[in-house]
C-alpha cells in the first residue's frame, strides 16, 4: 500500500522504490505487531480457553505440565503477515493476493479445527476427510489463479524443474525442462500445498520445533523469488523466469519477521502454542510459494525436515496397519526421540541443525541447474 501512496512524492519516499527495502521493512513491521499484540491475545485466548489446548494422553510425560497453555496463536502469526504484507507489498500483483488467499483459507480451516479441539476437550477436532477436502479445493482453485495470472512462458508454468540439474535458456535448442502439462501441474500444485501444510502441522509438537525451521525455509524462499522474479539473475542461474513472482519474497520475510516475534512467545516454556491455525496457514503458504517460484522439489529439499516428519507418521501408521508392529517408540519422530531419553530443548536444537544443513543443500541446488 505504501509504495502505491508515497513512492511518487519524491525525497526519502524514493525508498519505496527498493525492493530490499520495502523486504526488510515488511520484516521488521511482522516482527513489531507479533511483539505488540502478543502478550494481549495470549491473555484473551487464555481467559476463553480455560484449560487450554488438550494434551495427548499417551504422549511424553512431560508433556503434561504444558496443560493449560492456550492454543491458536498463529493468529498473531497471520495478523502479522497480512498487517506488514498490506503496508508494504506492491497489491498489484496477482500471485501476491494468490498467497494471501491460501494463507488465510488454511488459517481459517485451521481455526475451525482449533476451535472444535478447545470446545469439545479432544485432540479431534475436524475429521480428517473434511479437512483434507477443504485443503485440496482451496490449493487446486490457487493453482488455476496461478495459471491465468503469472504471466509467464507456459513452458515454466507447465514444467517440472528438478534440482542440481543443468537447464539452459529457453531460446537455447538444447533446453529441455521436463514438461507435465496443465492438468497435472495443477495436481502437483495441490499435493504440494497440501502436503506442505499437514507436514508443518505434523512437526508443530514442541516449543520452538516448528517455527524455526519455518523461518529457515522461508528465509531461502525470499531468495529464490527474489531470484526468479528478477530477469537477469533468472537467466544468468538458468531458472524459471516469472518476474511477477518476485513480490513473493516479500511474503517470505513476513513470514520471517511473524516466526521471530512468534518465537518470543513460543520459547521454552511456551506462553502459547501455534495450533492448526498456524501451521496449517504457514505450512500452505511455503507450499504455494514453492509452486509460484516452480521450485516444488528444492522445497522437499531445504523443508526436508517436514517431510522427514511427516514420512515417520506414514511409516508408523502404515507399519500397524500391515504387520501389527511401530518402527518407532511414537510418531512423529520428534516423540520418538524424547521417548528414548532425549530433552525436549535437545530435540529442539538439534532439529533446528537438521534444518540449516537441508537448506543449505537445497539453495546450493540453484548455482548448479
Amino acid at each position: 500500500m505504501l509504495p502505491l501512496l508515497l513512492s511518487d512524492l519524491g525525497g526519502a519516499f524514493r525508498l519505496l522504490d527498493s525492493f530490499t527495502f520495502r523486504a526488510g521493512s515488511a520484516l521488521m513491521t511482522a516482527f513489531a505487531i507479533c511483539l505488540i499484540i502478543g502478550q494481549p491475545l495470549i491473555n484473551w485466548l487464555k481467559a476463553r480457553q480455560g484449560d487450554g489446548q488438550p494434551i495427548r494422553n499417551d504422549g511424553p510425560e512431560t508433556h503434561f505440565a504444558k496443560q493449560g497453555t492456550p492454543t491458536m496463536g498463529g493468529a498473531m502469526i497471520l495478523i502479522s503477515i497480512f498487517g506488514a504484507t498490506v503496508l508494504w507489498a506492491n497489491l498489484d500483483e496477482p500471485l501476491l493476493w494468490i498467497a494471501l488467499f491460501v494463507i488465510g483459507s488454511y488459517g481459517l480451516i485451521g481455526f475451525a479445527d482449533d476451535w472444535l479441539k478447545v470446545t469439545s476437550r479432544t485432540t479431534g477436532g475436524l475429521s480428517a476427510r473434511l479437512r483434507l477436502f477443504l485443503e485440496a479445493v482451496v490449493a487446486i482453485e490457487a493453482a488455476i489463479l496461478f495459471i491465468q495470472f503469472a504471466d509467464a512462458d507456459p513452458v515454466f508454468i507447465q514444467s517440472l524443474y528438478l534440482p542440481f540439474f543443468e537447464y539452459n535458456t529457453p531460446s537455447d535448442p538444447s533446453w529441455n525442462p521436463l514438461m507435465i502439462g496443465a492438468a497435472a501441474s495443477v495436481i502437483l500444485a495441490m499435493l504440494v500445498m497440501v502436503g506442505s501444510a499437514n507436514a508443518v502441522n505434523m512437526t508443530d509438537g514442541l516449543d520452538g520445533l516448528a517455527i524455526v525451521p519455518v523461518m529457515i525455509t522461508a528465509a531461502s524462499f525470499a531468495l529464490i523469488a527474489y531470484l526468479v522474479g528478477t530477469p537477469n539473475y533468472a537467466q544468468e542461474l538458468a531458472l524459471p523466469e516469472i518476474s511477477r513472482a518476485r513480490e513473493l519474497a516479500l511474503i517470505c520475510a513476513t513470514m520471517v519477521g511473524a516466526g521471530l516475534g512468534f518465537l518470543w512467545f513460543n520459547a521454552p516454556p511456551a506462553k502459547i502454542f501455534m495450533g492448526d491455525t498456524g501451521s496449517l496457514s504457514i505450512g500452505a503458504g511455503l507450499g504455494v510459494i514453492a509452486v509460484m517460484t516452480r521450485h516444488e522439489i528444492v522445497l522437499g529439499i531445504i523443508g526436508g525436515l517436514f517431510v522427514l516428519e511427516a514420512l515417520s507418521v506414514i511409516i508408523q501408521v502404515g507399519s500397524f496397519k500391515l504387520t501389527g508392529r511401530r518402527v518407532f517408540r511414537m510418531a512423529p519422530v520428534h516423540h520418538h526421540f524424547e521417548k528414548m531419553g532425549w530433552a525436549e530443548s535437545t530435540v529442539v536444537v538439534r532439529f533446528w541443525i537438521i534444518s540449516v544443513v537441508l537448506a543449505l543443500i537445497g539453495l546450493s541446488s540453484l548455482k548448479l541447474q
